[in-house]
């Protein structure tokens, strides 16, 4: 498994670059932004678009923020609305992840990140096992144990497609177990509220989903989060890591956003300057403590060059793992 924690860790070593170009002073640099979500409500994609829409409005660098669940083709249809009306979306920006990385090396869509302009990546959010807080299974040595004994039964849910993020995350799981990573049942929903709601009407056992998306309600009794992909337990949540478990995967979720091909410089320059001025905002960090999240800052070239990189080494990945 050393490789696959090698390859999940080399997108976290990327992420760490901030080079901003305006300092949080509290100057409005949009007076409009709009958010495009390519997933419904309730998922990853969702909550960082209107957590930093939030926090972008509320320390003043942007006038008003709107938010649009474009749902479809595993985000497909969201990444082609971009481009088909690429000259009337003004200040619009797209939120997405590893996931375009993914579902362009699998074809699930035609276009890539290459189609787009790259803003800027924002946060990284480390990926979790859970289960229904009234579940039998107390940890991820007893979830293992569960699926061994009744494999054909035992479905991990998550809010992406087959192939997609929720389905690698849980197949290098169940490969650092000792499981056939490609043998156990993955039921996808649209997002990830649907698949929170799956898990707790009993229709899987486990789900794989981000931190942030179980953070909350793991707080209020809903849910027990079994594992979290993390070197390190996170600051303020008592989970286990996976490593502490005898699981040796470890892995962070970028998060960035993305605006129309062609967008005029100035355009662009403001989104970059709004997103980097936040990271030094109070409301920014209580939107980020809130959510679990990571800082990370890359924009540019460094964008491009990192989402280059992880298109190589997740491809990579997912030919060891049999879904190329």
């Amino acid at each position: 498994m050393k490789l696959t924690r090698r390859v999940m860790m080399t997108a976290a070593a990327a992420m760490v670059a901030f080079s901003g170009t305006a300092q949080a002073d509290g100057h409005q640099m949009l007076d409009e932004l709009h958010f495009l979500i390519p997933g419904g409500a309730g998922g990853g994609w969702d909550g960082t678009a209107r957590g930093t829409g939030e926090a972008l409005t509320e320390a003043g660098l942007v006038g008003t923020a709107s938010y649009e669940n474009m749902s479809g083709g595993g985000g497909g249809v969201a990444i082609a609305h971009m481009i088909e009306n690429a000259e009337s979306l003004g200040t619009t920006m797209m939120v997405n992840s590893t996931p375009i990385v993914i579902r362009s090396l699998t074809g699930v869509f035609p276009q890539s990140f290459r189609d787009l302009t790259l803003v800027a990546g924002t946060i990284g959010d480390y990926a979790a096992f859970v289960v229904p807080a009234d579940s039998e299974i107390a940890d991820m040595p007893g979830l293992i144990a569960a699926y061994q004994t009744d494999a054909t039964s035992f479905a991990v849910g998550g809010g992406s497609v087959p192939g997609g993020l929720d389905h690698l995350v849980a197949a290098m799981v169940m490969q650092a177990a000792g499981e056939d990573p490609t043998g156990f049942n993955y039921i996808p929903y649209d997002a990830g509220g649907a698949a929170m709601a799956a898990l707790l009407s009993g229709e899987i056992q486990a789900l794989s989903t981000g931190f942030s998306e179980a953070v909350v309600l793991a707080d209020q009794g809903e849910v027990r989060i079994l594992g979290v992909t993390a070197p390190a337990r996170i600051e303020g949540s008592d989970a286990p890591t996976m490593g502490e478990q005898g699981i040796d995967v470890e892995f962070v979720n970028w998060r960035g956003f993305f605006a129309a091909p062609g967008l005029d410089d100035d355009t662009v320059a403001a989104m970059r300057g709004a997103l980097a001025a936040m990271y030094e905002t109070e409301e920014w960090e209580a939107v980020r403590a809130r959510n679990g999240w990571v800082n990370i800052h890359n924009e540019g070239d460094d964008f491009q060059t990192f989402l280059e990189n992880q298109e190589q080494v997740i491809g990579d990945l997912m030919r060891t793992l049999g879904f190329l």
